[in-house]
């Protein structure tokens, strides 16, 4: 049997599965490059900036491969199960830290590393969502007991999930991690087979469909007045509307939409050329981060877009093929999970820059600039990898 206690920072356990890493290789090698090349635009008369943004983009991404072999190799539901209160402890004591320092877009949701000649943040909200899953697998995963009221099975999860998403939506002002959170949570309560979850879950299943017809009334043409009785912030407010028409005000609230769609249309099918972006050289925000699929598509075409659609779908898919082999709740929470983390962010990312949803500030996973998110999608994916290696050895069923 191999063992795991033998760490090495460059190879994964034996039995781990060869497409979801290499699929994450991918994704990360092809990141850096578009990172690079989408930082240009932002980079010009300021030469150390592109050092500065590409030398970060590096560090977390490298660190992000040392903690996915690390969590491929040392996690097991034993020591989720020793440690649980303390990373639920560890979650929210983070969330609370980052509005202790200045917001950056408006939201509190980054704590400030002091760094020599460079500025280092973390994003507490991206790794609460590792937190959720495997809170939600360590509480509800393979229970047997039936216990004297309903209520106490799922208490403290629930509690934890709730208050997480309490301070990320409104204490943070980030409605785009907290629904991503949320989310995740939504799905990974539904996986558990226990008779005394079914009430809640089948709640969870009415409120997710109430929310999607709601959802698609909203974005509809007739459900543009309903916006304004919304409780929503007014620049929350001018995306919805942007999403629904960017004309209405196109120098200001559907500004960066408009570009991003002038971006698409410019790409074609194979781009006009690597590096070859107009549009990342105007006055185009967030092109290295919310709107780097635009510039990605406009250089690259439609292939680039296959360059990130292709790998997160093999990702995904090879994490739902093993979910149903697996009999184990705990292992089908933690392999869904983080599909579903992955689907949530693709989904609210690529659906915010083509104007098909209201923009949400939610990143494109391992292509967009930021250190936190890239760090936190492969330790997930280092956990999913250490789940998949205990099934083949035979440790879980």
């Amino acid at each position: 049997m191999e063992n795991k206690k033998a760490f090495s920072p460059i190879r994964m356990p034996s039995h781990s599965d060869k497409v979801i890493l290499y699929s994450t290789l991918v994704l990360a090698i092809f990141g850096l490059i578009m990172v690079t090349s989408s930082s240009m635009g932002i980079a010009v008369g300021n030469n150390t900036y592109l050092i500065k943004i590409v030398a970060k983009q590096v560090v977390f991404t490298v660190a992000g491969y040392i903690a996915m072999i690390f969590a491929a190799k040392q996690f097991s539901f034993k020591l989720l199960k020793e440690y649980v209160n303390f990373i639920l402890v560890v979650t929210v004591l983070g969330l609370l830290f980052a509005l202790f320092f200045p917001d950056v877009g408006g939201a509190r949701a980054w704590i400030k590393i002091p760094f020599p000649g460079i500025e280092v943040t973390l994003q507490p909200s991206e790794f609460s969502k590792i937190s959720i899953i495997c809170v939600i697998a360590a509480y509800l995963g393979d229970i047997k007991r039936i216990l004297s009221r309903n209520i106490d099975v799922f208490k403290a999860p629930l509690t934890f999930v709730l208050f997480s998403v309490f301070i990320v939506i409104l204490l943070q002002k980030d409605m785009g991690s907290g629904v991503v959170m949320f989310g995740i949570a939504c799905i990974c309560f539904l996986i558990p087979k226990h008779k005394q979850l079914r009430n809640i879950q089948l709640s969870i299943i009415i409120m997710i469909l109430i929310g999607s017809l709601f959802g698609i009334l909203i974005l509809s043409p007739v459900g543009e007045g309903l916006i304004y009785f919304l409780p929503l912030q007014p620049y929350q407010i001018n995306r919805f509307l942007s999403s629904i028409n960017p004309f209405i005000d196109r120098y200001a609230t559907g500004y960066q939409l408009i570009n991003g769609l002038i971006s698409f249309a410019s790409g074609g099918f194979f781009g006009v050329g690597f590096g070859n972006s107009v549009r990342k050289y105007t006055n185009f925000p967030a092109a290295n981060t919310d709107y780097i699929l635009a510039i990605v598509v406009e250089e690259l075409g439609f292939v680039g877009f296959l360059l990130i659609f292709i790998p997160f779908i093999l990702i995904i898919g090879k994490l739902f093929q093993y979910a149903f082999k697996i009999k184990s709740e705990k292992a089908q929470i933690v392999l869904i999970g983080t599909a579903m983390y992955m689907f949530i962010h693709f989904l609210l990312n690529v659906g915010g820059v083509t104007g098909l949803i209201p923009l949400t500030g939610v990143p494109l996973l391992m292509i967009s600039s930021g250190g936190s998110s890239t760090l936190s999608l492969m330790m997930a994916i280092g956990i999913s990898q250490a789940v998949i290696n205990q099934y083949e050895l035979g440790e879980i069923q």
